[in-house]
């Protein structure tokens, strides 16, 4: 069982925390929309300052919304396109500290101003992407990059 916790410690530590969580919450658990669901809500809970953490998952063709805590969302994004395109068509992560400078940004919610998007691969086989949106202008640094490419690493494991 799962509750509100006060995550303290340093950030790396809490960082720790929040992966042992995952860890716990993915283990024994094969259902690919369970895990990820999970995740979004774990994320959502523990990082501050952000509007929107979820999943869009690769079909073949082009990204589709998947499991997410935040707003309603864009449903398809093609690769290539957007933050969340471009991440997943280069397979690597994206950290823009203003999406409004993007080319091509996709605005699904006027709030969000900066975001962070980790592309979710397999044995070489795009998955799809987390996307994490935050209100402020650069809201993610180095520190959350190492970590959600973490978390992102763990939970592929699972998939």
């Amino acid at each position: 069982m799962f509750q509100t916790i006060p995550y303290e410690g340093t950030r790396h530590e809490q960082f720790e925390s929040v992966l042992g969580q995952l860890r716990a919450l993915i283990h024994d658990e094969s259902n690919t929309i369970a895990n990820l669901a999970n995740a979004s809500a774990l994320l959502g809970h523990f990082l501050p300052d952000i509007n929107w953490s979820g999943f869009y998952l690769y079909d073949g063709t082009e990204l589709v919304l998947g499991p997410f805590q935040g707003l309603p969302a864009c449903i398809r994004i093609p690769l290539g396109r957007g933050v969340c395109g471009t991440a997943a068509a280069e397979q690597r992560t994206l950290v823009v500290d203003d999406v409004h400078a993007f080319p091509g940004h996709i605005a699904c919610d006027a709030a969000s101003n900066s975001e962070i998007v980790i592309p979710l691969v397999k044995n070489g086989e795009l998955i799809g992407v987390l996307d994490i949106d935050s209100p402020l202008k650069g809201r993610f640094d180095h520190e959350d990059r190492v970590f959600l490419e973490e978390f992102t690493a763990i939970l592929v494991s699972s998939l």
